[in-house]
């Protein structure tokens, strides 16, 4: 295969964070209903999935359903839910062949009932897999993350289980949604847009960004090693020299 090469597995990032951008302006462009642009966005997926197993990559986090989503129209939202059924029945069999494990984060309980039933089913088909994990991020919303996590901590301060002058950033980190999982070190941005759009709002404090213009369907195997070289050509200095 011709473009980029397998990185060196000394320069590959731990953990990928992708905001899956540009379904809708792809579907425009061609004059397609929307749904059609998340469809295609599917099948980005599964190439994006098969590079960072490639990579190395040990986490792949995937911006799939924004709290925010939900202002959408309802017949949208509505497939999109049910085009997330269908792509985790599809997919089940592939995380287990390529030993990827799912784990689900967010406000699941704002989901629909049939999709936490296939979300559950999936996740716990491919708890024991140690390949790489990948992280779907639905009804998901950093604020209402660290809201949630900061008033769980004091609610048990409160309740006298903590004292607040102990509370630090190891602990806050282990109150939210990703807790025992490693900060992202590559955010990868799909078509061209520069914001962060409320993701990972915590996690990011120290990765590196990667923005592409590639729209999500459109993008592949190459556009993900390409990320992955331009991280491997940056000097991560955490607010050092």
């Amino acid at each position: 295969m011709t473009g980029q090469n397998v990185p060196d597995s000394q320069r590959v990032p731990r953990h990928v964070a992708i905001i899956m951008d540009g379904n809708g302006r792809w579907a425009a462009q061609r004059q397609l209903p929307r749904i059609e642009g998340h469809r295609r966005g599917t099948q980005a997926v599964e190439k994006t999935l098969e590079a960072a197993v490639e990579a190395g990559v040990e986490y792949l986090t995937l911006y799939a359903f924004s709290v925010e989503n939900w202002s959408r129209p309802g017949m949208e939202v509505q497939a999109l839910m049910m085009l997330l059924i269908e792509t985790l029945k599809h997919y089940e069999k592939k995380l287990m062949e390529q030993q990827i494990r799912l784990r689900a984060i967010g406000r699941l309980q704002d989901l629909p009932e049939d999709v936490l039933r296939q979300l559950k089913k999936t996740e716990e088909a491919t708890a024991g897999n140690t390949r790489m994990t990948l992280l779907l991020a639905l009804s998901y919303g950093s604020r209402v993350e660290l809201t949630e996590a900061i008033r769980d901590l004091a609610e048990r301060a409160r309740a006298g289980e903590l004292d607040p002058a102990s509370i630090d950033e190891k602990m806050i980190s282990g109150h939210l949604y990703t807790a025992g999982i490693p900060d992202p070190d590559l955010l990868i941005r799909t078509s061209g847009e520069m914001r962060l759009s409320n993701f990972l709002l915590w996690q990011l404090s120290y990765t590196e960004i990667y923005v592409t213009p590639v729209f999500w369907p459109d993008f592949g195997r190459e556009d993900f090693f390409k990320a992955v070289a331009e991280y491997s050509n940056r000097h991560r200095r955490f607010g050092g020299v």
